[in-house]
């Protein structure tokens, strides 16, 4: 998770009149770990799910609104900076969305452009998924004009400076020699053009979402920036310019809005509206425990920096902020008000129904399996339910079909629940393909498919997969491994024809298994070429799942 360091004297400057130890009691009541500490400095560790409190200032104004020093709805004024930025047609197909601003009057004195960019790097991983989502360019404005371009170039033309080089080099070239055009080429090499962002004089401010130019590099006398967000999910790239403007805003940055010009719409960014979601009384007092009346919740609310209005005695309206993205259920409200009401003085009670508990046939069978698995030379690992249909269907050459889909979700590649262990295990070997081989990897997890004659029209199945990546890899060690794990786990199997599409044709197989204890179905097989190809792997991978019914 992103850590955070910054000094005393840095909340002192925005407000904040705490001592070291009042702080470092406070502060994990927000949502956070204390990393280290000492007399001049804290380290701090925030959850991904508050991309707003990576920054300085974000921490001081979540901690002005607990202390009760400001509270409500934080305003920005905003203000039309007259400025447009162009979008290329060529673009789209490459990156497609861009938001920017203008930001007037800031002070980059002291270690203001360490915070900046640790802020920055922070963003690219909590929000940005290192770059592939979202990428951010923050600019010296004073060198530079608009209006703006953000163009496709080709990839010997339009030569710059680089960020900390000395001379100029086309797009292609930073991906070759540049530090970091090497270590983010991956997410552009594909394509035939670069994406290149230009002023007014087709100087180039920089080549998202590689490197910033040095013509607009930051100093301590920059005392107006611009900056600019680049990416693949819209969402993802106006939540990211919110978040950095009002945290520049809280310092006295002065926001101004830019057009945005794509081919077929104009759109105005940043948009600071606020968001609005109701929440009920009963809901709160149920889930955290206590019981406090519609008022105490609206001023709890004021103290999480949000706005409410009274609907009823049971019933809330709330607006919240801009960069407060991590809200997306009633749920999410709730526990903000628990955490102002102050963690630590709601009671901690026993349930009311005594039971005897015993362990859950469901979980106990697992681990007989990791028994197994390990013992064959496997490692295991955890991923996470939610996925893309990218990663689930496209990248694993598969149709897709019906799926539980995310209503809302927060990021592009987690919006539906697994059907198939396989391809998270081709996002760890690709994730991983920098260790030595061979990489032996399994996974036991639970999958959901639609079902309508359930009452929830979902159905829960556990699955057991794994994979094998080397250089020889082969259908005959997947077939003798699948044999010693059904063999180990008691059942009796049965080899069958298979067309499944992410596997070698005639290097795949289906299988049955039976036992006094139930039946499983499953696959086996040499993953196809194509598959290994679009997770970006370079040696054959051998696969298996195997599901329990």
């Amino acid at each position: 998770m992103p850590v955070i360091t910054f000094e005393y004297q840095d909340l002192k400057n925005l407000g904040i009149e705490l001592e070291k130890d009042e702080l470092i009691d406070i502060l994990p009541m927000l949502g956070s770990d204390i990393e280290d500490f000492n007399d001049n400095e804290i380290k701090v560790e925030f959850f991904p799910n508050r991309p707003d409190q990576l920054s300085i200032e974000g921490v001081s104004r979540s901690l002005k609104g607990f202390l009760s020093k400001e509270t409500g709805l934080p305003e920005y004024d905003l203000k039309s900076s007259g400025q447009k930025v162009y979008v290329n047609a060529d673009i789209v197909k490459i990156r497609p969305y861009i938001a920017f601003a203008l930001i007037k009057n800031i002070n980059m004195k002291g270690n203001k452009i360490k915070q900046i960019m640790d802020f920055q790097e922070n963003l690219h991983w909590v929000l940005g998924r290192d770059r592939k989502k979202v990428a951010i360019g923050i600019h010296n404005l004073d060198p530079i004009e608009g209006p703006y371009s953000y163009i496709a170039t080709e990839k010997s033309e339009n030569s710059f400076i680089p960020l900390e080089h000395k001379n100029k080099l086309s797009p292609e070239e930073i991906l070759q020699e540049h530090e970091k055009g090497s270590k983010y080429a991956k997410l552009i090499e594909e394509f035939d053009k670069y994406p290149l962002i230009l002023d007014k004089n087709n100087q180039v401010l920089s080549m998202p979402p590689i490197i910033n130019g040095e013509l607009t590099k930051l100093t301590e006398d920059t005392e107006n920036i611009l900056v600019d967000v680049t990416g693949t999910d819209e969402k993802a790239v106006n939540q990211t310019l919110n978040i950095i403007c009002s945290s520049f805003a809280e310092v006295g940055g002065e926001i101004e809005t830019m057009e945005i010009v794509y081919p077929d719409k104009t759109i105005i960014t940043p948009d600071l509206t606020p968001n609005e979601k109701n929440v009920k009384l009963n809901l709160i007092n149920s889930l955290i425990g206590i019981n406090i009346d519609i008022k105490e919740a609206q001023r709890l609310l004021s103290k999480a920096r949000m706005n409410s209005t009274i609907i009823n005695d049971n019933e809330l309206k709330i607006q919240i902020p801009a960069y407060r993205v991590d809200i997306l259920h009633p749920v999410d409200l709730v526990e903000n008000i628990a955490i102002q009401y102050c963690i630590k003085k709601i009671e901690s009670k026993l349930p009311d129904v005594s039971t005897v508990a015993y362990e859950n046939p469901w979980f106990s069978n697992d681990k007989t399996m990791r028994e197994v698995m390990i013992g064959l030379g496997f490692q295991e690992i955890m991923s996470l339910m939610l996925t893309s249909e990218n990663a689930h269907y496209a990248l694993m050459n598969q149709k897709e079909d019906d799926r539980v889909e995310v209503a809302r979700p927060i990021t592009i590649d987690r919006t539906m629940i697994r059907k198939s262990l396989i391809n998270g295990l081709m996002e760890f070997l690709e994730d991983n393909k920098h260790e030595d081989l061979p990489q032996k990897i399994f996974e036991i997890g639970d999958v959901i498919y639609i079902d309508e004659e359930k009452e929830t029209k979902t159905k829960t199945v556990k699955k057991l997969a794994g994979a094998i990546c080397h250089s020889t890899a082969n259908f005959t060690e997947i077939k003798s491994t699948i044999a010693s794990i059904i063999a180990n786990l008691d059942y009796k199997m049965e080899i069958l024809e298979s067309n499944n599409s992410s596997f070698i044709p005639g290097r795949v197989a289906n299988i049955k298994g039976t036992s006094e204890s139930g039946n499983i179905t499953g696959f086996f097989g040499e993953i196809s070429p194509e598959v290994i190809t679009n997770f970006e792997l370079e040696y054959p991978v051998i696969a298996f799942e195997i599901e329990f019914l």
